[in-house]
């Protein structure tokens, strides 16, 4: 019987290919909760399997396959064709946010397949799986097998956070969640990073501009870790740097001392450049003391454009979070 993992890490991956727990373990690690996102179209083209005349500056789901399974990278099987030729399958999801996304995208998914439905089992817990050590895995909750509840919960809520506006998104929050048990605190989680009411940025901008006037901060004590300051889960360690990059290489800073920049692969290849960057002193502006003390609104002085889900926020079009009142301000 061929068993299959699917996970959203790959040091979740890692952990369960090393103590066995199924013949074939593959970690997704689309980022969700960043940028863009991608169209159905494009998804679909990214999970469909890979011809023989792929190009390769496509993305697809097989380039996430690690060693040891080139078979079925030569194969070019699309998602669904492996699920078929699996006896099991099941989902192990880690906790945070982004994990969460691709949780409703693949149930969503996998929905008008009954064949890889009838086979798909799921598995969640409050802890991240790369942090599980094979003697605990068996500690895990058991695996529950997909009904439609949660393929209808699912799909709905992955059809809110497409939306142009986060209204649908906020309106989760008044139904019962509880079949998928983490989305309740993700759906939290990703509104916290929508601007706030008063300052014009979200919950990780104001958690680096609090670490950075604690005095004596480089970047490294930003940036998100195991034992580190920031134990928020929404972003990683690259939209971290490009949320830094925000607020110090703008119009009218809220950090200053950041002596290199932007945030970019090309500048990691660099060793004086990278090295350059982590020797940087931060310090926070005077417009940076006034949005940590919700005096001031960063959006007033700098240009706003990012994405949140489908929602594009520009200056003119800012849909801000009020955490105190849970309640979402309209631009």
């Amino acid at each position: 019987m061929t068993r299959l993992i699917l996970t959203t890490s790959a040091s979740g991956a890692g952990c369960l290919q090393r103590a066995g727990a199924a013949d074939i373990v593959i970690p997704f690690e689309f980022q969700f909760a960043w940028g863009r996102l991608p169209s159905p179209a494009e998804l679909a083209s990214l999970l469909a399997p890979r011809s023989t005349r792929h190009d390769p500056a496509l993305p697809n789901w097989l380039d996430q396959i690690g060693r040891g399974r080139e078979q079925i990278r030569r194969q070019g099987l699309g998602l669904l064709e492996l699920c078929r030729q699996c006896e099991t399958v099941e989902l192990w999801i880690d906790p945070d946010p982004n994990a969460q996304l691709m949780l409703l995208q693949l149930l969503d998914y996998f929905r008008a397949d009954g064949k890889v439905i009838s086979r798909l089992a799921l598995r969640q817990a409050d802890v991240e799986i790369g942090d599980t050590s094979a003697e605990t895995l068996p500690e895990w909750p058991q695996a529950v097998k997909i009904l439609n509840d949660h393929l209808e919960s699912a799909s709905r809520a992955w059809q809110a956070y497409r939306q142009p506006t986060p209204q649908d998104w906020v309106d989760l929050l008044a139904e019962d969640l509880s079949v998928l048990p983490q989305l309740r605190q993700a759906v939290l989680e990703l509104l916290e990073e929508l601007p706030m009411r008063s300052t014009g940025v979200g919950a990780t901008e104001m958690l680096i501009l609090e670490l950075i006037s604690a005095g004596d901060a480089h970047p490294s004590d930003v940036f998100p870790g195991h034992r580190k300051a920031n134990q928020r889960r929404v972003f990683g360690y690259w939209e971290v740097g490009s949320l830094l990059d925000g607020l110090a290489h703008c119009p009218a800073p809220a950090v200053s001392g950041l002596d290199e920049g932007p945030f970019t692969l090309e500048m990691h290849e660099d060793r004086n450049r990278h090295a350059r960057y982590h020797r940087s002193k931060l310090k926070l502006t005077e417009l940076g003391k006034a949005v940590l003390a919700r005096t001031e609104d960063f959006s007033r002085h700098n240009p706003i454009r990012r994405w949140w889900g489908g929602t594009e926020l520009t200056n003119q079009r800012l849909w801000r979070w009020d955490p105190a009142n849970r309640a979402l301000i309209s631009p």
